[in-house]
């Protein structure tokens, strides 16, 4: 059931991005399939909303790339195409292995026990099969190693293309071995954090990216 949002309780400004969220999980949760249509009215009236917070929410999603505004057509849920995905996962690649290989070099020892703490999660949830926990830990890993690796732009630039990701990214997990596959190259991107390797952590990093981008296509 949707839930109405409050107006008054909240800016202008504040609204469209609650809008904007609860849509963006919507879509991410597959509620809202790709290649939809967004029916604007509906989710206004859903919402207990007008429709202009809710037209500013869709240009957040469009700026983000999670929806694709059509001339005379309205909003549809972006669908995304193999080579959206493989240019996604190969600029992914490359700012999440330099992030590595910074990691690796800079990092405290504090820091990289907690990402070995997050590893040993990551290995319970793939012990359990549980395919949405082992995503949630994976994002964290992954969003954890940005933060201290501490270069604004590229988390921006990260973020951005995680989010377009995110459209396809749940289903490579469900591939038979996929689970695995991905607990063990983190395993060896760990082992190479601890190890202060740079040039390794980049490259097993590199391979990650590889690997997911197969399991995706």
């Amino acid at each position: 059931m949707t839930s109405k949002l409050s107006p008054n309780a909240l800016s202008p400004r504040a609204l469209y991005e609650e809008v904007a969220e609860l849509l963006r999980q919507r879509i991410f949760r597959r509620e809202m399939e790709p290649g939809s249509w967004i029916d604007e009215l509906k989710l206004a009236q859903d919402y207990g909303i007008s429709r202009t917070p809710l037209r500013e929410a869709l240009k957040v999603l469009a700026a983000e790339g999670l929806v694709t505004m059509k001339v005379r057509r309205g909003a549809y849920v972006t669908e995304v195409s193999e080579r959206d995905l493989a240019d996604v996962y190969h600029l992914l690649g490359l700012l999440e292995a330099d992030a590595a290989s910074v990691v690796a070099t800079t990092a405290s020892h504090e820091t990289l026990q907690e990402l070995k703490a997050l590893h040993h999660k990551l290995e319970a949830a793939a012990a359990a099969n549980d395919a949405d926990q082992f995503f949630a830990i994976n994002e964290h890993f992954h969003v954890r190693m940005l933060e201290v690796a501490n270069n604004r732009w590229r988390v921006q630039l990260v973020t951005d293309l995680r989010k377009v990701m995110k459209l396809n990214r749940h289903n490579s997990l469900l591939k038979s071995g996929r689970i695995q596959e991905s607990l063990d190259e983190h395993a060896a991107i760990l082992k190479a954090l601890l190890a202060r390797d740079g040039a390794q952590s980049m490259q097993r990093m590199q391979e990650h990216f590889k690997n997911g981008l197969l399991a995706a296509a």
